[in-house]
């Protein structure tokens, strides 16, 4: 289901900067990279749901993550295709394919046509730009939906 446009998150420099690492805040909203083999969830193997460090959105599972020997956190799949955008990246003398956060459009990596079976495609996102949950943890709106209860 697509985001209304209610949904969004825009925030001021100021307002990102004060919620983000500067290493957070280089990668989503300068569109940074990360060293390879350097961010935390390169290697991890831990099950879970890898949210936005922006706004907290869930964009990718650790079931389609997979080791694509590249030294970034690679998945062949979001888990909505509508909660991550692409774009064209002509930076750097090359044509790329952006991904962002649809919410908040914090740049999350490149998407890659070289990837496993059953999509083919590999989604290379930045360490620094998600948020790993596991399945022991709970969301905001899961605790929200249990105080309620």
């Amino acid at each position: 289901m697509a985001e209304n446009v209610k949904d969004k998150v825009v925030k001021t420099e100021t307002e990102w900067r004060s919620q983000l690492t500067p290493e957070q805040y280089h990668v989503t909203r300068e569109a940074g990279t990360e060293r390879a083999f350097s961010g935390k969830y390169w290697k991890t193997k831990e099950a879970g749901t890898y949210h936005c460090v922006g706004c907290g959105a869930p964009l990718f599972t650790s079931t389609t993550k997979f080791d694509s020997g590249t030294g970034w956190p690679s998945f062949w799949a979001p888990i909505d295709p509508e909660k991550v955008e692409e774009h064209t990246d002509k930076s750097y003398g090359m044509t790329r394919v952006e991904a962002r956060c649809a919410r908040c459009g914090a740049h999350l990596g490149h998407v890659f046509e070289d990837g496993p079976a059953p999509s083919g495609l590999r989604y290379c996102m930045n360490s620094a730009s998600l948020d790993l949950r596991t399945s022991d943890q709970k969301s905001d709106d899961q605790k929200s939906d249990d105080q309620k209860k």
